[in-house]
């Protein structure tokens, strides 16, 4: 079991999402938290779809792993695209409520980039869900944005809230993924990591 394996090893989640804690959490894993605390600007030549490895990377360098073998740190990012167009993080309840508009009746991709570091050696992936809303009236859209104010979340919506179980028509892909940790592949990761 990776929980025995584990046991020995001391892990840093570099992140204070809630989402995230729970999500690792339910793997069984001991692990502490730090923010890193970076600015989620990326230069303008980094590809759309490699953005959430991007800043996932960022943050285990801003952050860095302690000494000593048994030292792991994981950190991600999430983001969502439509059409090609990053939404990420909104700066208010305007943007908040242009992105769910923008989304409203379209597929959308949630890219999660996961980087996992010790003072050994590195390894990064992303996982990618499809992800389609029906259409949303505008009075859904401001009652969600007022009630849930999901400022903190890429694309303005978590998929675990209100908005989540009235938009969505189909998802392609890992759930866990959209909330923000995909915990199937990150598992098998960390298995691969500590062979």
């Amino acid at each position: 079991m990776l929980t025995d394996k584990l046991k020995d090893y001391h892990i840093t989640l570099g992140s204070v999402s809630p989402r995230r804690h729970e999500l690792l959490a339910s793997l069984g894993l001991t692990f502490d938290s730090v923010d890193p605390d970076i600015s989620e600007e990326a230069p303008s030549d980094i590809k759309p779809e490699d953005l959430a490895v991007f800043l996932a990377v960022a943050k285990a360098e801003a952050i860095g792993t302690a000494p000593g073998s048994h030292n792991i740190l994981i950190t991600a990012d999430t983001v969502v695209l439509c059409n090609g167009q990053v939404l990420a993080k909104p700066d208010g309840r305007t943007e908040a409520i242009e992105f769910l508009k923008i989304l409203s009746g379209k597929e959308h991709q949630v890219i999660t980039g996961v980087c996992i570091t010790s003072p050994e050696k590195t390894v990064t992936f992303s996982s990618e869900t499809v992800v389609t809303f029906c259409t949303l009236e505008m009075e859904e859209i401001e009652y969600y944005v007022d009630n849930y104010k999901p400022f903190d979340k890429a694309g303005a919506y978590g998929i675990q809230e209100w908005i989540g179980f009235v938009a969505t028509e189909r998802i392609d892909g890992s759930y866990f993924n959209v909330m923000g940790l995909p915990v199937n592949r990150l598992y098998r990761e960390l298995k691969e990591f500590i062979k």
